[in-house]
């Protein structure tokens, strides 16, 4: 019994330090946004295609009140309600504080300045997949907008959900940093899975997820129940989505579909947003949906 007891004891604290070690937040190397200065105006591109306001502004902001990233939404889950913060460049209740690497490690790495994790409603594992020059644009961008003193509200998650270190299990899980969509694809392709996939991370709404939250990027846009629970999030591979590629561009334009029905919920952020990138973007958005494999669902 005794020597029971003491393999018992030995392997929980194996299991422990196992647990530790995976568990633990791992940043980016400081080498990697060392040196890098960022542009106002491209970053003003990324953060649309990013969806940044869409979030993180007040409340029912309207107009320009919505370049005020205080923060205050609610996002109901089957994990609980996640509340956006305050982003900010308020130094005190925002992100004023923030070195660019602190930027680029929530980002890409889902980690806070304080080395703690963020939950994935924050989609960094799109994020993860952006260019680091990209990043210090936004951040340069970010850094001109209004600040809010606005204090960020505490997520609503029970437990045991709301332990933070556990969330380095489910990055060690279902963090991807491949892209989904490969082959010989051109450069309009190209620059269309960048914007699907890393900064407007289109999959994050319209990939179903498993039963801890994973995408199951084997129905990649393939449609998903709405987190709120109410409806469902369309599926928009080519096996639903019958539109030609003009007609995407169009949508993703003024938010009318080729039977004159216009665009509703969150995707009216979403177009609002696409509306103000360059019709390049918008056309190579529509070229890579063209080219993800069709999944009936």
């Amino acid at each position: 019994m005794r020597r029971l007891l003491i393999s018992a004891a030995a392997l929980a604290v194996l299991g422990g330090g196992i647990f530790w070690v995976v568990t633990a937040p791992k940043p980016l190397d400081a080498a990697q946004t060392a040196g890098l200065a960022g542009d106002v105006t491209r970053g003003e591109s990324v953060f649309w295609a990013a969806g940044c306001a869409s979030c993180h502004m007040a409340p029912q902001a309207k107009d320009e009140a919505q370049l005020v990233l205080a923060g205050g939404q609610r996002f109901a889950s089957p994990f609980g309600t996640f509340l956006a913060p305050n982003i900010s460049p308020d130094p005190d209740h925002g992100i004023g504080g923030w070195s660019l690497a602190d930027f680029a490690n929530a980002l890409t790495r889902g980690v806070s300045p304080q080395g703690t994790h963020y939950f994935p409603a924050f989609p960094y594992n799109a994020y993860n997949k952006m260019q680091m020059q990209d990043l210090a644009d936004l951040k340069a961008f970010m850094d001109t907008l209004p600040a809010s003193a606005t204090q960020s509200q505490p997520h609503e998650i029970p437990f045991p959900f709301n332990i933070r270190r556990s969330l380095g299990g489910w990055k060690f899980l279902f963090e991807n940093k491949n892209w989904v969509l490969n082959g010989d694809l051109t450069e309009v392709e190209a620059r269309g899975r960048y914007l699907v996939e890393a900064q407007a991370h289109c999959g994050e709404c319209h990939t179903p997820r498993n039963i801890l939250g994973g995408l199951d990027r084997s129905k990649w846009l393939a449609g998903a129940p709405n987190p709120s629970g109410k409806g469902r999030i369309p599926n928009i591979t080519p096996a639903a989505l019958n539109w030609s590629e003009g007609e995407i561009v169009e949508y993703l334009t003024t938010g009318f579909t080729p039977e004159f029905d216009s665009v509703g919920g969150h995707m009216v952020h979403v177009v609002e947003n696409m509306a103000r990138l360059p019709e390049s973007d918008r056309a190579s958005i529509a070229s890579y949906l063209k080219r993800v494999p069709p999944i009936s669902n």
